[in-house]
């Protein structure tokens, strides 16, 4: 899978692919392998090579929040086929296309077409790595789409709800 990281004023083009409970990557001109076991909701021991980290993710307010040996890092992740990736709802009177920022299932859907939404608001839950991540307004406006319904799955990228 082909993802767009952001982290800061840092863009990169990451590929991802799972084997069993390896994971192999490309970021940018780096490669490698990644063992990772999930020990408790949220926290992965990871192994590279001969290296052992534990690693925190969690939702946070645009993306995730990785923790490594007490460094923590905001990382939004987007389809990188989609030119307006991370743009999307930056000029207020634009639409806000909300995005899952990666593959998983939806729980909840919080919200119908035609609902008035602040800044904040919840918008759907989405379940993935075990952990329920509820994907928020980044503006408010008029809820005019609702592309997703509860129990369906989603991949990185794709549009939950349009907001004007």
């Amino acid at each position: 899978m082909k993802l767009l990281a952001t982290a800061g004023d840092r863009r990169i083009e990451l590929t991802v692919e799972r084997a069993g409970g390896a994971w192999s990557f490309r970021a940018g001109s780096q490669d490698g392998v990644l063992d990772v076991l999930e020990i408790a909701p949220g926290v992965y021991s990871v192994l590279d090579g001969d290296r052992s980290h534990e690693v925190r993710l969690w939702a946070g307010p645009e993306g995730w929040t990785v923790e490594v040996e007490g460094h923590r890092l905001d990382v939004a992740l987007a389809d990188p086929r989609d030119a307006a990736a991370g743009l999307a709802g930056a000029d207020g009177g634009a639409r806000l296309e909300l995005k899952a920022p990666m593959p998983g299932k939806v729980v909840r859907v919080l919200v119908q077409e035609g609902d008035l939404v602040e800044a904040g608001q919840g918008i759907a839950v989405v379940e993935a790595m075990k952990m329920q991540n509820e994907m928020k307004a980044r503006r408010g406006g008029r809820v005019v789409t609702v592309r997703v319904a509860e129990g369906a799955a989603v991949a990185a990228g794709e549009v939950l709800a349009v907001i004007e």
